[in-house]
């Protein structure tokens, strides 16, 4: 199975994806956990990258993610879709949707990470919690584009474990082994984009109806 992790800056990914990796491997899975690439970047050049040096990034998190061994469970940290949304956000290229969305739809499961974390400083790499719901908003909008399930996960520590495995189980799966996920051909109505976005369990409906807003908005 092939996880992917996506949100938006200090939402608990990292975090996650090594509670995941803990819990598949107690019970004796193998796991291949990708790290995210940009964090590796921003360390050895000790900056941000630049719009030119976008694509670089996507395609060497795309190289790590498919040369990962055969395992049972596959978690990455992040995906190329999350380096769209910041190109889009932060430099207004929409070019890297083109590579990012069917590389994203190649994931059995998509996890979105809840905004109900504090923001904390992580160096270089963040750039304030202002950002944090804009790029929460264009992740949902891209991943509705493209027809691609997804769940929102919320909790702190072992709490959005749990709910994170809840999402194993969910009715919209075969399976918590097999995932099938078939991106829609056709264009969809805002009705039928909303439908594919899905939240067991929100730990702020206010905040949840914002971003709606902002989605409708910026569709």
């Amino acid at each position: 199975m092939k996880i992917a992790l996506l949100g938006a800056e200090s939402t608990g990914k990292s975090d996650l994806g090594k509670l995941l990796e803990q819990h598949f491997m107690a019970q004796r899975k193998t796991v291949e956990h990708i790290p995210e690439y940009l964090r590796s970047w921003c360390d050895k050049h000790k900056r941000t990258p630049r719009v030119d040096e976008q694509l670089g990034i996507v395609n060497e998190q795309i190289s790590q993610i498919n040369s990962a061994a055969p395992c049972d469970f596959l978690i990455s940290d992040t995906t190329p879709l999350l380096t769209a949304v910041y190109s889009d956000l932060l430099f207004g290229d929409s070019s890297l949707y083109e590579l990012a969305m069917p590389f994203q739809s190649s994931f059995d499961l998509t996890l979105l990470m809840g905004l109900d974390m504090p923001w904390v400083p992580d160096g270089i790499q963040r750039d304030g919690p202002h950002r944090r719901e804009p790029v929460d908003a264009k992740i949902r909008a891209a991943l509705a584009r493209g027809g691609i399930p997804f769940q929102v996960v919320y909790g702190l520590g072992v709490e959005r474990l749990q709910h994170a495995l809840q999402c194993l189980k969910t009715p919209m799966f075969d399976s918590a082994d097999q995932i099938k996920i078939k991106p829609k051909p056709k264009p969809q109505s805002q009705s039928q984009k909303l439908r594919n976005w899905v939240c067991e369990r929100c730990s702020d409906p206010e905040c949840e109806h914002r971003l709606f807003q902002d989605l409708l908005k910026n569709s």
